[in-house]
């Protein structure tokens, strides 16, 4: 029997931001958000035969750091950006196969809405589209949508879960075959296989059915990220395709078993639930040219511009932090803040032990090489990322694959994944030759 091969995805969501864009290779003679270069981007992709492109995203601009907006706009931290729909909408028109994963907010969106648009996007894109679902922790996205104070984390989860119920029951109200488009007769659709649904719940109350012709897909495939043992109850619930973070190799053995175990428990089959494991990398002929681009990362941004990244993620200001302080508190406070609780701090606190104390220097020595994504970006020649990858993709059970990201230039370091990298996972039957089939669904579940 032949092994498993894995699946291979890009998200290109912070290509423009961080510094990056400035860097050798990065946006030849163009700015963001110019359309020409992510077609460019995408054509790429499916020349790498990749599974998806896929972009995060975030609707507020950064203002944790010293309560204000202003080193966010300086800098380019997490600032600009706009909704990728309409690109990936033109991306798509360029391309086959490859698929695209947009993100959207189940603590801010409303359902309904939400569900027509991938719908309606599934059929722009041939049955391509992807929705990763994210619960918002930062205050000022919060604002912009009402809020006046962020959802408690087990509360935002519980939305979401609510939330997928909804769409489930919006795209499942219309059968694949309700579409009858009769010249003859005149008939449109058939009465008979769109079902009314009605939900009244927690967080929200809909009638529906929608008013749009059922998914190429079925459904949309649905992607989440969560990490904290309430979020890998929510991935095991919402996801087709777990989004998983770049941690070290024991942690996300750890997450592939505690997700088959919710899975398990939910009375889904583990493996039809694969895990993309986020994965800055930098691949080149040599060890020695790889290392030498990663080193431009350390390059990319002032101290300034970390401070506002941290605390944008975390929905924590760090700029009020004493010379002085133990990871513990600090873990505790920004708990208590309702922020994620799995961001860098708890990382940092793994690495060095949450009883560390260090200075406020010290954190932010750290926080440059999170910023960057520095300390988590491997670097390698084509044969090492090969090496690499494999031993991760059967250490974490053989089923999803990895996520592409945070690399240095775009599109140099994406024509360097497609043109070294992936010719040789080929060559070792670690990767697909040819796309086999017309939805992003059914190529994901390619093995």
């Amino acid at each position: 029997m032949a092994k498993p091969r894995m699946h291979l995805a890009f998200d290109f969501s912070y290509t423009h931001m961080g510094g990056r864009w400035r860097l050798p290779g990065a946006w030849p003679g163009r700015t963001f958000p110019d359309v020409a270069m992510y077609e460019d981007v995408a054509r790429i992709a499916e020349r790498g035969l990749l599974d998806m492109l896929f972009s995060g995203d975030g609707t507020g601009v950064p203002d944790t750091w010293r309560g204000s907006r202003d080193a966010a706009i300086e800098w380019g931290m997490n600032w600009p950006r706009q909704d990728l729909n309409p690109i990936m909408v033109a991306m798509s028109r360029v391309t086959k196969h490859v698929g695209y994963g947009l993100t959207y907010s189940s603590t801010f969106m409303h359902p309904y809405y939400t569900a027509r648009l991938m719908n309606s996007l599934d059929h722009v894109t041939g049955g391509r589209i992807a929705m990763n679902l994210v619960t918002s922790t930062r205050r000022s996205d919060a604002a912009n949508f009402g809020f006046d104070a962020l959802m408690e984390h087990g509360a935002r989860y519980d939305r979401m879960e609510e939330f997928t119920d909804v769409c489930r029951k919006l795209w499942d109200a219309t059968e694949a075959d309700a579409m009858l488009w009769d010249h003859a007769t005149g008939r449109v659709g058939d009465p008979a296989k769109v079902r009314g649904m009605s939900h009244h719940g927690r967080f929200f109350k809909v009638e529906g059915p929608l008013n749009t012709p059922p998914s190429p897909q079925g459904r949309p495939v649905l992607i989440q990220a969560g990490g904290s043992p309430r979020g890998i109850r929510a991935s095991a619930y919402v996801a087709d395709h777990v989004f998983g973070a770049d941690m070290a190799l024991p942690s996300q053995v750890k997450q592939r078993h505690a997700l088959d175990q919710a899975l398990t428990d939910l009375g889904r089959d583990p493996a039809s639930v694969g895990i993309l494991w986020q994965t800055p990398i930098v691949v080149r002929e040599t060890e020695r040219e790889a290392l030498a681009q990663k080193e431009r990362l350390l390059t990319a941004v002032p101290a300034e511009a970390v401070g506002v990244y941290l605390s944008y993620n975390a929905g924590y200001d760090f700029s009020s932090l004493p010379e002085r302080f133990s990871l513990a508190e600090l873990q505790a406070e920004i708990v208590a803040s309702h922020a994620s609780p799995v961001g860098f701090v708890h990382v940092l606190s793994q690495k060095l032990g949450a009883e560390t104390t260090i200075t406020r220097n010290e954190f932010f020595e750290h926080g440059v090489r999170e910023a960057t994504s520095y300390d988590t970006t491997i670097a390698g020649s084509t044969t090492q990322m090969a090496d690499l990858l494999q031993r991760k993709f059967e250490a974490t059970g053989s089923r999803g694959g990895f996520m592409f990201g945070h690399i240095v230039s775009l599109p140099a370091d994406l024509v360097a994944i497609v043109d070294l990298l992936v010719p040789e996972l080929q060559r070792r039957g670690a990767f697909r030759t040819a796309y086999r089939y017309r939805t992003l669904r059914e190529n994901l579940l390619d093995s």
